[in-house]
Order: structure tokens, then sequence, then C-alpha cells
């Protein structure tokens, strides 16, 4: 296992990575719980829950027995004229607890399919309605919602998808603004296709909080503009806010609801883009034509679904909502003496994300910051696996994280900033 990263460096092609400046992958050979293991015994603490997916932990046992008794029942069948029990108890797991008034479960791979689905539904339901021309999506500034093309055009180009623009469909950006929006929905008028957002949270725009008042006026003026409002929850739902779902928080329901990472607890590529009736029905017809075209080689993967039967049953009966509010708060406690600190800004919290921004020189800011790749290496060396968005350190670690292991985190993010600041 020693070579493992000189091996990987001949053959494969990371994501998110600029193989030219960055180091050798680390060589990750076992987890479990909230830690990793590298091949030379090292062990990481994995603060950021390997891509805010894992959430009870890694390795969690009753996650691995339902994948064990699944795979060895039923691995795979199609999804298109078949159906399977894991599918099914999903779903209807899902439609009790997701906001009231969603109804359809329709499966796919992850959040970018999730979302990009979503869209699908919508723009597609438009043309059923006769009114094609609504095609114009509102999402919000920094929005970042995928990599596949409708979720890039939803998501902010700048800086990951600008070489795509051309490609890309109309998207009205707007700022996390009630009057910004009704603004947008009234020049848009019969254009307006929809509204998209990250409700309560922007992950990759750099852990950007927004109030919930500001969710609930803009799921009221969606409905007052009579168009659909899609709520991308792929990182904020399964507890991650503090409420099961965030939307849930705000007190509201979307008319779509994008589900995937902690929907399989972060064990297996599984996602769900969960609608209301009435749109399901737009889809209902005798022309085999109106049928909704869209959909995956593993859409519903009996051993997936079977996962996410048990992550769901996990985090109903062990609060994992509230498991992870109390892990963000311990961290933040350990950020707060930065709060008055001239070298950071925006000490924050939200359920299990605790963040903060880094004061960086002018023309190092965003995404592409030279701070990231530093903290990064700082961090592991001090046995704890952070990722910066950029000039955003953030920590949203799995609901198994102990109180000694979450104060830890924040210990070392307050020693990365009195180190690289």
């Amino acid at each position: 296992m020693s070579d493992l990263p000189k091996r990987d460096t001949r053959v494969t092609w990371h994501p998110y990575t600029q193989h030219g400046v960055e180091a050798s992958p680390l060589p990750v050979v076992g987890a479990r719980g909230a830690w990793l293991e590298l091949a030379d015994g090292r062990k990481l603490l994995d603060a950021i829950s390997s891509w805010w997916a894992t959430l009870h932990g890694h390795s969690e046992p009753t996650l691995v027995e339902a994948m064990h008794e699944q795979a060895a029942r039923l691995d795979h069948v199609l999804f298109a004229g078949a159906t399977h029990e894991p599918a099914v108890q999903l779903a209807e797991g899902l439609l009790e607890v997701v906001p009231k008034g969603l109804s359809r479960v329709f499966y796919s791979d992850d959040g970018s399919t999730a979302v990009e689905a979503g869209m699908k539904m919508v723009l597609q339901s438009w043309v059923h309605r006769r009114e094609p021309e609504r095609r114009v999506f509102v999402a919000l500034e920094g929005a970042y919602h995928g990599d596949t093309f409708g979720a890039m055009a939803a998501g902010d180009p700048d800086p990951f998808f600008t070489a795509f623009a051309p490609l890309m469909f109309e998207v009205r950006r707007v700022p996390a603004d009630a009057g910004a929006l009704a603004d947008a929905l009234d020049e848009l008028g019969g254009r307006a296709a929809g509204f998209l957002l990250e409700p309560l949270l922007q992950g990759a725009a750099g852990m950007k909080v927004m109030s919930e008042d500001f969710v609930r006026d803009a799921r009221a003026l969606c409905t007052d503009h009579g168009v659909p409002m899609i709520a991308d929850e792929v990182m904020t739902g399964f507890g991650r806010t503090g409420a099961l779902f965030a939307c849930g928080r705000a007190g509201i329901t979307p008319d779509v609801l994008c589900l995937a990472k902690g929907l399989s607890g972060g064990m297996l590529p599984l996602a769900a883009t969960v609608a209301t009736e009435e749109l399901f029905e737009c889809f209902l017809h005798h022309e085999r034509s109106r049928f909704f075209p869209h959909g995956h080689t593993f859409t519903a993967n009996p051993v997936a679904c079977a996962v996410g039967v048990a992550s769901l049953e996990l985090t109903l009966q062990r609060d994992v909502p509230a498991r992870l509010e109390m892990i963000g708060a311990r961290i933040y406690d350990e950020l707060r003496p930065l709060e008055a600190d001239p070298r950071v800004r925006d000490v924050r919290h939200l359920g299990g994300m605790a963040a903060l921004d880094l004061v960086v020189p002018d023309g190092d800011a965003g995404y592409l910051s030279s701070r990231a790749p530093e903290i990064r290496r700082a961090a592991v060396e001090k046995g704890v696996l952070l990722r910066p968005l950029g000039d955003v350190l953030y920590a949203l670690p799995p609901a198994c994280t102990s109180d000694d292991e979450a104060g830890r985190i924040g210990q070392t993010m307050c020693a990365l900033v009195d180190e690289l600041c």
C-alpha cells in the first residue's frame, strides 16, 4: 500500500483537483466512525463527512448489515417496468418525514441528477400545460447545484463553469433577498419556470447562512407567481441544519425536494427527487409520449435503497438532527474567541456546520484562494481532514463525532488560523 499514491498518479483523474500543483492524494485504506486510516497507519478525523455525505459514521454496522443482506437477496434490477421492496419501503418512509404535500419519489444516482431531474420535471410540465415559454429559472447568487448541464446552468458559473457558459440556458440570479426575488419574478412574468435554492445553507458557495424568513418569503412569492419552488437539500437534508430537512425548519413545503448524500448515510450512490402529486399528474395521459423521459441504469438500486431504509431508521431512532446540532455547537464554542480576531470574519454555526471566513489579501479571495491547499496540508499534519472552500474554513462532521472529537476539530481550526494567517 505504500506505493498507492504513485500508482494513482499514473492512472487516475481526480475531481476538483489541479494535478499540476496539488500534492499526492491521501492513501486511505480503512474507515470507521469519524476516522479515516491511512496506509502508513496514521488516522485522520473526518471533519467534513467525506464531502458532506457520511451521516452516521464510516462503516456503520447497521448499514453494512443491510447492504450485505440485500446484495445476497437481490443485487440489481431495472426500475423501468419493475419494482422491489427496498425502493417502495424507502419511498414510503421518506413520504412520512418530508414536508407535507410531497407525494412522489423519483430515484436517481447523485445530487446533480436529483436536481437535473427536478428541473426537467418542471420544464416539461410547463410544456404539457401549453406554456413552453416558461423556461427561465431563478437561482441564488453563488449557487452550486451540481455538475450536469442543467445543474451547472442553475449554479453560478464563476469559478467552476465559465468554460461551459455558451451551452447553458438562461438563468436569472438574485441575492437571498425577498425584494430581489419578487422583482425578478415580476420582470420575468410568463417566462419564469421556477425558483431553485439550497434552503438555509448554501454549501459550495462558502457555507453561507440565510434566514428562515427569506425561505418562507420565497415560498410565498413562488405561490403568488404560480411557479414551482425546487429545494436542493442534497447537502442540508437528514439533519445537517439541526432539523431533519431545512424546509421543515423553515416551515415550508417546496414543489420539488432534491435529496442525495445522507439519503444512504453516505455509503452508496443514491438520490431522490420528491415531487407533489400535482406535478406527477402533469405527466399522466393516454398518449405515451407525455411520459417523463429520464432515468439511469442504477435507478432505485435495491442495495442502495435497502441501505437508505436502514439509514433513515437510524436517523429517526438516534435523533441525528439534534446530535448534529450539538456537534456543531461544540465546534462553534471553540471558534468563539476568533469572533474578535482581525484575521477572520463572520464566525458562524448552523446545525452540524461551523465556519469562518479568512481575511486574505486582495486578489486571493474566493474558492481558488492559495490558502486552501496550505490549510489542507497543515490540517492533515494535525490529524484532521479539512477541505476549505477557498478562503472559507468549515467543519461538517458525521453524527457519531464525540464531544472530545468535536472539540479537537474546533481547536485545530483555531490553530490553523494562528499558524497560517
